[in-house]
C-alpha cells in the first residue's frame, strides 16, 4: 500500500473538523449565558434527526462554500436566557455556536438530516451537525442515573449529566465499532449483506468492539463469525475513524487480508450473504445496479472504493 493511501482521513466528511470545542467554557456557566446572549452567537435547533437547512445562502468565502446549508439563529429568538438543556458545540468561525431540541413535530420549509446532506455541507457545518447529533442522541437515552435511577441533570454546556441524588457524573457515550474491507489472496473484496436489507445492497462486515477487547482483534473475530473468513492478524491495517451519531457509533476502518479464497459462509443470523467482488464484477453489478453499495457519507463506501482505485457509480441510502 502506497504512503498516499495510508489515511483514509482527509476523505472522511463526518471526520472533518472546524468547531474549537473550548472545553474551558463548558465549566463557566457565567461565560456561557453570556454567549447565549451576544449577537454573534448562532443556534441550531434539531427537530428529531431533522434540521432546518438552505439552498440558496450568498457564499462569500471559499471555506463556506457548499450546496446546502444549516439554518443557524439568534438563540435569544428562541429564549432571552439559556436554558439548561442548551448544548454548547463551541465555537465556529469565532462565533458561540449551540444546539437545542425543539419540537419534532413542528413542519420546515426546508429540513433534512445529517445522513442525507453530510457530503453538501461544508467543514463547519458537518462538524457542527454531527457534534450536535451525537451529543442529542446521549441525551436522550441517557436521561437517568446509572446508580440509583434518579433523573439527571445536564451540565457543563451539554457535555455531562449529573446526579442530583448521588452527585455522581455521567459522561457522553461512544460506542467503537470496527468495519473492515477484507481481501482474499487473489484480491477480491468480502462484502456482506444484512438480513434486514434489501437485496442487492452490500457493504463491509463491522462490529462493535467488546469490553477488554482490542480493535483489530474485533476485526478478526466479527469476520470469522459473520462470514466464516478467517483474517491474517498481522494484516490488519488502521486507516482511519469516523463518527456515526446514528446513535453514537466512532467506526474504526480497516483493510485485512483473508489466509484463503475459501467461500464465505454467512451466519445466517445477522448476515444473509456474502460473497468475493473482483473489481470488474464489482464495477459491471454497480453499474446495472444489482448491487449498490453505502452512500459516500459513509467510511463504508471509501474503503469499499480505496481497494476499487476509484469512485464506483450509484449507491443506496435509507
Amino acid at each position: 500500500m502506497s504512503a498516499e493511501s495510508v489515511s483514509l482521513l482527509g476523505d472522511l466528511v463526518l471526520s472533518r473538523t472546524a468547531l474549537d470545542r473550548a472545553d474551558e467554557v463548558r465549566h463557566d456557566n457565567d461565560e456561557l449565558d453570556n454567549l447565549w446572549g451576544l449577537p454573534t452567537s448562532r443556534l441550531l435547533e434539531l427537530h428529531g434527526d431533522h434540521v432546518a437547512v438552505d439552498v440558496e445562502k450568498e457564499v462569500t468565502r471559499v471555506e463556506d462554500q457548499g450546496a446546502v446549508w444549516l439554518v443557524l439563529s439568534d438563540p435569544t429568538q428562541h429564549s432571552a436566557t439559556r436554558p439548561t438543556e442548551a448544548l454548547f458545540l463551541g465555537f465556529s468561525q469565532g462565533c458561540a455556536i449551540f444546539a437545542v431540541e425543539s419540537d419534532p413535530q413542528l413542519r420546515l420549509v426546508r429540513a433534512s438530516t445529517l445522513r442525507l446532506i453530510g457530503t453538501l455541507v461544508n467543514d463547519s457545518d458537518a462538524d457542527i451537525l454531527t457534534t450536535a447529533m451525537a451529543l442529542a442522541n446521549w441525551h436522550r437515552r441517557h436521561k437517568h442515573c446509572s446508580l440509583c435511577g434518579e433523573r439527571t441533570v445536564v451540565d457543563r454546556g451539554g457535555w455531562m449529566r449529573r446526579c442530583p441524588v448521588d452527585e455522581s457524573e455521567h459522561y457522553p457515550r461512544t460506542d467503537p465499532a470496527a468495519i473492515v474491507l477484507v481481501v482474499d489472496p487473489e484480491d477480491r473484496a468480502l462484502l456482506g449483506r444484512r438480513k434486514i436489507w434489501p437485496e442487492g445492497w452490500f457493504s463491509t462486515l463491522a462490529g462493535f468492539v467488546e469490553p477488554g477487547e482490542a480493535a483489530e482483534a474485533t476485526v478478526v473475530r466479527e469476520v470469522g463469525e459473520e462470514a466464516g473468513v478467517v483474517v491474517d492478524q498481522d494484516s490488519v491495517e488502521f486507516l482511519g475513524s469516523q463518527p456515526w451519531p446514528f446513535p453514537s457509533s466512532l467506526m474504526l476502518g480497516f483493510h485485512a487480508r483473508a489466509l484463503s479464497c475459501d467461500e464465505p459462509e454467512p451466519d445466517g443470523e445477522e448476515i444473509a450473504e456474502a460473497r468475493w467482488f473482483t473489481r470488474e464484477e464489482l464495477l459491471a453489478l454497480c453499474e446495472s445496479g444489482e448491487v449498490k453499495v453505502p452512500p459516500r457519507i459513509s467510511i463504508a463506501r471509501h474503503l469499499i472504493e480505496r481497494w476499487y482505485g476509484e469512485q464506483l457509480p450509484g449507491d443506496w441510502s435509507r
